[in-house]
């Protein structure tokens, strides 16, 4: 069988909003969701509706407008005809990118000739604001509490980690794999011995980087701005649902701090409830970390062939897929084997990437997997990262794919790499050709 190209047309996102107490809250994500589509469909008019063939959409909360097929409602009130199919996917923050590659690959085998990959999650009502807080806080004491491991399993837990660069303690490697996201960041700055210091630098370039995009229109063409209803908060900062406030319109990433340094990172205390494997300095806080955000994403992909036929001039071409697990004491090194599948699959190599988006889930584990693979930081979310853009779960991995295809496509780089870590122990890859 003859595989086809698959290739992104274009893409486009909402500007993510601060999770809990930010502007999407009073709006249905799923009305919003649609109106993204549509405004995409409509920058794009030779792709008609009817040529669209299945929407998948990543989401982790997977409650409220978003519960049962999320992707088939998204569908319906875009106005796309009865005879798409839809499905949704949950690979925790992997989500979206999982859907990206779901349809790409089916364009690819020649099921299909079109589809939609789309991305949407609400953190601060479905996934509880601060719900990541109390549920570290609810394990720190039986993370305190090290799990006994025989000799065989820590001998293939070494052996799983043959290819890294620095020997894994065997504090962290027999620690509770039962772990919020902020104690694996941890563990992962003590494996290697990054100082608080580095990682807040990181973080204030991170704003810095971002700041500047905006203030150049960098992601003019990637968010479409949305007329949202401004919500109503209360005296403690909580969403009073029966008010209404006046109809706004959205179009900028709430958590970009302008003025962000590390003196200021500096003075944030370490999240509560992460503790030291091997009793060292607490370094992961709220600033070296992403925020909670409300967001969507979606790309438009195409076999190749259909989209010359269009007429179209495709953003990008997809040529390497890579997904793998790791221990989940270490989630954030997730993207350093699913990238080498990734590059193997491109038939490339690490230093043939000219822009690389790294989803920022924590700045512990950006550093150490770049300096793994070889990739240079100064290719890295050369426009701001999540750290500042923020993190809205399932609609991230789309995200950091359309953007690493508009940055290719301004800079004239030929190879992009776009990559996350995942809950419970993974890493996803995507490399895509500027075409």
């Amino acid at each position: 069988m003859e595989l086809q190209n698959a290739v992104i047309v274009d893409g486009a996102r909402s500007a993510f909003g601060r999770g809990g107490r930010g502007k999407l809250v009073a709006t249905r994500l799923d009305e919003a969701g649609a109106s993204v589509v549509r405004a995409l469909l409509e920058r794009n008019p030779k792709v008609r509706a009817e040529m669209i063939e299945d929407i998948a959409m990543g989401n982790v909360g997977g409650a409220g407008e978003l519960a049962g097929i999320g992707a088939d409602t998204v569908a319906r009130l875009a106005g796309l005809p009865s005879e798409i199919s839809a499905v949704d996917s949950n690979r925790q923050c992997g989500s979206s990118m999982e859907t990206l590659h779901r349809i790409a690959q089916s364009i690819m085998v020649g099921a299909t000739e079109c589809g939609i990959a789309l991305g949407i999650e609400r953190m601060g009502r479905q996934l509880g604001g601060g719900g990541g807080a109390r549920a570290t806080t609810r394990i720190t004491e039986f993370n305190k509490r090290r799990l006994e491991q025989s000799a065989l399993q820590r001998n293939m837990a070494h052996n799983h980690f043959e290819d890294f660069s620095v020997p894994f303690q065997d504090e962290i490697l027999d620690y509770s794999p039962v772990l919020s996201m902020t104690q694996t960041a941890q563990n992962v700055a003590e494996v290697y011995n990054l100082s608080r210091e580095e990682m807040d630098a990181f973080s204030a370039d991170s704003h810095r980087k971002a700041v500047a995009a905006y203030e150049r229109g960098i992601y003019k063409d990637e968010i479409i701005p949305l007329e949202v209803e401004e919500p109503v908060f209360d005296a403690e900062g909580n969403w009073v649902e029966g008010e209404h406030g006046k109809t706004i319109v959205f179009d900028r990433d709430e958590c970009i701090r302008p003025g962000t340094n590390v003196e200021t990172l500096g003075a944030l205390p370490a999240v509560k409830g992460i503790v030291s494997p091997t009793n060292s300095e607490l370094r992961i806080t709220a600033g070296n970390a992403c925020p909670t955000n409300d967001g969507i994403s979606a790309a438009l992909i195409m076999s190749e062939k259909r989209a010359l036929e269009l007429g179209l001039e495709p953003l990008a071409r997809i040529v390497g897929f890579g997904i793998a697990g790791v221990k989940p004491q270490v989630m954030g090194l997730g993207p350093i084997p699913s990238t080498r599948k990734a590059l193997r699959h491109a038939g490339i190599t690490a230093d043939q990437l000219d822009r690389v988006e790294f989803n920022e889930a924590f700045a512990a584990q950006v550093i150490p997997s770049c300096k793994e693979l070889g990739i240079p930081l100064d290719r890295v979310n050369v426009n701001g990262g999540s750290i500042a853009i923020g993190h809205p779960l399932g609609a991230t991995g789309a995200r950091l794919v359309l953007t690493v295809a508009h940055e290719l496509r301004r800079s004239g780089g030929r190879y992009g790499l776009a990559t996350q870590c995942i809950g419970a122990g993974m890493g996803i890859s995507t490399i895509i050709e500027r075409i």
